[in-house]
């Protein structure tokens, strides 16, 4: 690492850290531990989701046909790609480039937009129709036991990720514009690797997602 790097990434240093890797390294098992709080609260949601298919399965699975599924592979794909960009402005930001990180971080966040334009698509479709959770639930193609369950689901479920998405969203686009201003370099990129992290779950979880509700 270069001597002027060096320096400017101590400038980052809490006093209660005796250096920077172990600052890093504690920073890093935080995010880990938050992760796994992200990983507890979607895993109760894929409990009850598998609870009541188990109940309704008929229904969930006609239910299931009245989303397009054309729409949630395209999401997919724009996630996945997103996943991609920020491992690359990671891989950036380690080796001192930082403006190619930014950059990448903020491709990063278009396509978080993408995702969310998509969704607006796709929640508009089932609002017109009357797909909608509880006693909203107006469609009168499917009067099952059941329907309005797997909207409630649905809706919260992809709900609460788009949250995230946006979350996640705000994050690469606050670093990656100090990325462009210059605020980290090779000797100090942690918060970049942490908010890819967070952003690699929000994919993650979308991956569990779009089979349950889409292909299954």
């Amino acid at each position: 690492m270069r001597a002027e790097a060096r320096v400017a990434a101590e400038a980052h240093l809490a006093h209660h850290f005796p250096n920077l890797e172990q600052q890093a390294h504690a920073a890093r098992l935080g995010m880990w531990l938050f992760l796994a709080t992200e990983i507890l609260l979607f895993g109760g949601l894929f409990v009850a989701y598998g609870v009541y298919r188990f109940l309704y399965a008929d229904t969930f699975k006609a239910a299931s046909t009245l989303i397009e599924t054309h729409w949630g592979a395209l999401n997919t794909v724009v996630l996945i790609s997103s996943s991609l960009t920020v491992a690359l402005a990671h891989h950036e930001a380690e080796h001192g480039s930082m403006k190619k990180a930014g950059l990448l971080l903020l491709v990063s966040v278009a396509a978080g937009a993408v995702f969310l334009g998509v969704k607006s698509i796709e929640y508009g479709h089932h609002f017109h129709e009357g797909h909608l959770p509880g006693r909203f639930y107006t469609y009168a193609g499917l009067q099952a036991p059941g329907a309005s369950m797997f909207w409630t689901l649905y809706f919260l479920m992809t709900g609460l990720h788009g949250l995230h998405v946006i979350i996640g969203m705000g994050v690469l686009g606050l670093f990656g514009v100090l990325c462009l201003r210059g605020k980290f370099n090779e000797g100090y990129s942690t918060p970049v690797e942490l908010g890819g992290l967070y952003w690699h779950l929000v994919d993650l979880i979308w991956i569990f997602l779009f089979p349950l509700f889409y292909l299954i």
